[in-house]
C-alpha cells in the first residue's frame, strides 16, 4: 500500500462501508467521502458498482467474501483485478489477502475479535496474510484496539458498531488509523 493511501486515511479517517444501492448513491454524491469499502453485490454487477465509485473519484476496496457468486478461492483476486478497477480487497481469508498483495492490490485483512483466543490469533493471521492493514471488528473496544496496535506493525482500522462521533474519537484515540462504518450519519462527520 502506498503512502498516498495512508495520507488519504489520515486526512479523512472515516471510511464509508457501502451495503446497498442507497449507500452507493450517497457516497457518489458526497465529495468528502474519499474511501469506500464495498460490502455487497454479485459477480454480475460488481464491475459496474466499482466503476460508478471510481468515476466519482473514490478509492475502492471490495470485500470479496461478501460478493455473491464468487468462491473462497484465490481466483476471486484475479477476477477483481482483471474485471474491475478496484484499488484493493478486504477479506477474512488470509490466502486471498496474500494473493491480492502479490497481484499489486491494496489489502485489508478483516478479523473479528470475539474472545481471548481470537485476539491471540491475530499475529498468526497477519503472518499468513501479510496485509497492508488490519480491520478489527467490533471497532468499539478502545482497550483492545490499543492492545492490537501494540501487537501488530500495520495500521489498524476499527469497524463494526461505530455509530456516533464518540465511537470515532475513541477508536482513533486508541490508535486506529481510521474507522469503517455503514452508518451514513457517521460519514457526514
Amino acid at each position: 500500500m502506498n503512502a498516498d493511501f495512508y495520507k488519504l486515511l489520515e486526512d479523512n479517517p472515516v471510511i464509508a462501508a457501502v451495503k446497498d444501492e442507497k449507500g452507493l448513491k450517497a457516497c457518489c454524491l458526497n465529495q468528502d467521502i474519499r474511501m469506500i469499502f464495498v460490502l455487497y453485490g454479485n459477480i454480475c454487477n460488481i464491475r459496474q458498482t466499482v466503476e460508478r465509485l471510481k468515476q466519482a473519484g473514490k478509492t475502492v476496496l471490495v470485500h470479496v467474501d461478501l460478493i455473491e457468486g464468487l468462491s473462497g478461492k484465490e481466483i476471486i483476486v484475479d477476477f477483481i483485478r482483471t474485471h474491475t478497477e478496484a484499488d484493493g480487497i478486504i477479506s477474512t481469508k488470509p490466502a486471498l489477502v496474500r494473493k491480492a498483495g502479490e497481484c499489486g492490490l491494496s489489502t485489508v485483512l478483516r478479523v473479528f475479535i470475539l474472545d481471548s483466543m481470537s485476539f491471540q490469533n491475530v499475529p498468526r493471521q497477519i503472518g499468513a496474510a501479510e496485509p497492508d492493514m488490519l480491520e478489527m471488528l467490533p471497532g468499539v473496544m478502545p482497550k483492545i484496539i490499543r492492545n492490537v496496535k501494540r501487537m501488530v506493525k500495520i495500521p489498524v482500522i476499527a469497524g463494526g458498531l461505530i455509530s456516533d462521533k464518540e465511537d470515532v474519537i475513541e477508536a482513533l484515540s486508541a490508535g486506529a488509523i481510521s474507522v469503517s462504518t455503514t452508518n451514513p450519519d457517521v460519514w457526514e462527520m
